[in-house]
């Protein structure tokens, strides 16, 4: 199963749509979008031994639990949700919500701003379910651990997160989504420090 279809499993899409207030299909749609393009803004930020780090410890603070056995939406702080974006994006996340609102199924400013408004949504769950992955599944310690420290020639969080997120950048996303590469070329990755 992919990174992107293990985390939409764990949505519930009706509560979702609801929250969105647009119809099931149309948040699905939309959360198959915004999806590729979260996993590979922080795949990309990690490619920085700093971002390594900086994602390193922000993984590390989130609950493992969010993602697991399905995500009740009441549980996830959008606020939290909007730095993450704001992190992994940088000054690029305007473009981004333009591009990933203005393809597909969704197109025009109706999907921009459904975008906007899905992001921080998706945020915390995408950041659980690195930590779940990134602990075995295990429930993160209540003291977190030193950020694993990723040496100038890559390693580390980086190499972890390539090898969880595989294609994500590369093989396209699922569904006949488009390649999320191709789709926001050089934008991800924007939130480098």
């Amino acid at each position: 199963m992919s990174p992107v279809d293990e985390i939409l499993s764990q949505i519930p899409m009706s509560q979702l749509a609801g929250r969105l207030g647009v119809d099931e299909r149309t948040a699905e749609a939309a959360t198959r979008q915004a999806l590729p393009a979260l996993l590979g803004g922080i795949q990309a930020n990690t490619d920085d031994p700093g971002g390594a780090s900086s994602f390193a410890n922000a993984v590390q603070q989130h609950d493992a639990g969010l993602a697991a056995g399905g995500v009740d939406l009441a549980q996830v702080d959008t606020a939290d949700g909007d730095k993450i974006v704001g992190h992994v994006f940088g000054a690029n996340r305007g473009q981004v919500v333009q591009q990933l609102g203005s393809t597909g199924a969704l197109g025009g400013k109706v999907g921009q701003d459904l975008i906007a408004q899905l992001l921080p949504i998706l945020a915390p769950i995408v950041m659980s379910w690195l930590a779940s992955k990134l602990t075995g599944g295990a429930a993160p310690a209540p003291t977190p651990a030193p950020a694993p420290q990723a040496p100038a020639g890559g390693g580390g969080i980086g190499d972890l997160l390539g090898g969880i997120l595989g294609g994500v950048l590369a093989g396209g996303g699922s569904g006949g989504a488009p390649n999320i590469g191709d789709l926001l070329g050089g934008l991800l990755g924007g939130g480098r420090k």
